[in-house]
């Protein structure tokens, strides 16, 4: 091979490298419109050696060339801006359930009720902490200003709330079970929506327990009430 051939089959390869480059560094469009958007990724090191990519730069910055190993993290770490509506719906949605469970410890009269609650506290409290979790590895605040979480399906009213927290016995078994159904079938809902539309692996995985565990809880309340 001359010269001159070396030099025009470098350019070539080096084109083609940057078009791949490119393409994985855009992000697409999810699904229903929402942006797609990347987590930072991960430095860890991988045991299999990746040939370099090049990543084009900002405009009017220039090119870097990256480990293949973290383009690869990069892309397979994608969401959209439903995984984080989601996220930030749940957290809020998790805390009254957790409220509504701490309740029974000292005014269900079933200890079947009792059972049920201290279920609902043990898995839904530190799926919190995942949740929260997951917006602070990708830099994102939980809260969202000017949002009423009121409208949530299966949020509960504050004056149910207290209603609930004022009952105790019987009274207060029948309140938690219809209350927490209510509240179980509104999660699933938000789940089922999620597994639709949503982009990222974790919460794909999140909802889907989710939505299997909280339809598995609704059956258990179902049998309290019936004859």
């Amino acid at each position: 091979m001359t010269g001159r051939q070396a030099r025009i089959w470098a350019a070539v390869t080096g084109g083609a490298v940057l078009l791949v480059a490119l393409g994985l560094a855009l992000s697409r469009a999810g699904d229903g419109g929402a942006v797609v958007a990347r987590a930072p990724a991960p430095n860890a090191s991988s045991t299999v050696d990746a040939p370099p990519v090049i990543v084009p730069g900002r405009p009017g910055e220039s090119a870097t060339t990256r480990p293949g190993q973290e383009v690869r993290n990069a892309e397979s770490a994608r969401y959209n801006s439903l995984d984080v509506w989601f996220v930030r719906m749940m957290i809020p949605h998790h805390q009254q359930a957790v409220e509504m469970a701490a309740l029974a410890t000292d005014r269900a009269a079933d200890p079947r009720v009792r059972a049920v609650a201290e279920r609902i506290r043990a898995a839904q409290g530190p799926e919190i902490g995942v949740l929260r979790g997951w917006l602070g590895a990708r830099g994102l605040p939980a809260e969202v200003s000017g949002h009423d979480h009121g409208t949530m399906r299966g949020m509960q009213p504050p004056e149910a709330m207290r209603q609930l927290a004022a009952a105790r016995g019987a009274e207060f078994d029948r309140r938690f079970v219809r209350m927490m159904t209510e509240h179980h079938q509104g999660a699933v809902a938000m789940a089922t929506d999620l597994l639709r539309v949503g982009a990222d692996q974790t919460m794909q995985e999140f909802a889907n327990a989710v939505a299997t565990e909280q339809s598995a809880e609704i059956a258990r309340l179902h049998d309290l009430v019936a004859p």
